[in-house]
């Protein structure tokens, strides 16, 4: 398994030594608790989702977990591809406020690994997208907290002109509107 690390701190992007093709890759293989700890990615999941978005630039997040149910992610895009994004939330990390992205697809096999403290979203380059999400904490919706897509603040380059997001993601505030600046922690 390769890794690359990425400009916010314990983020990395992961995935196959060799992509292989059809007959030869083995995301069981590639997707051991192992080689996950060598890494340094020690949070083990407990659930699992997924994401399906039929049209092409529908845009998700940005969400994140609060304390003390904070979650780290290993995101991987399934079917299709997508612009996923994560933004740095934790107070006390050097690289707090800052953003960073990948394009995750069912092609290169990428996976996104998300510590906690960092927000997350994504927009879908192709119809037909799906993102299979494992998480270190268990789905509790009322620590589950967002902000918005198009913060000043962050100025996220997206890729693509949004043809799809929900009222709910709509309606997150900008980071500033946040009556605790440290709201993951």
């Amino acid at each position: 398994m390769i890794s690359i690390k990425t400009r916010l701190k314990d983020a990395l992007i992961v995935g196959p030594d060799k992509p292989g093709d059809e007959k030869t890759f083995s995301p069981a293989g590639e997707c051991c608790q192992h080689e996950f700890e060598r890494l340094g990615m020690d949070k083990k999941p407990v659930q699992s989702n997924v994401s399906f978005n039929k049209k092409r630039g529908t845009l998700r997040g940005l969400y994140y977990q609060a304390h003390p149910f904070c979650e780290a992610k290993l995101a991987r895009c399934t079917m299709g591809a997508v612009y996923f994004v994560i933004v740095d939330l934790r107070p006390d990390s050097e690289t707090y406020l800052q953003w960073t992205s990948a394009e995750l697809s069912e092609k290169n096999k990428r996976l996104f690994y998300v510590p906690e403290g960092l927000a997350h979203g994504f927009m879908t380059l192709r119809d037909n997208t799906e993102v299979f999400y494992q998480m270190s904490q268990y789905y509790m919706p009322e620590y589950t907290r967002g902000i918005r897509w198009d913060d000043p603040l962050f100025n996220i380059k997206w890729p693509l002109k949004m043809s799809v997001i929900s009222e709910k993601d709509m309606k997150y505030p900008d980071f500033a509107a946040l009556p605790d600046k440290s709201p993951v922690f």
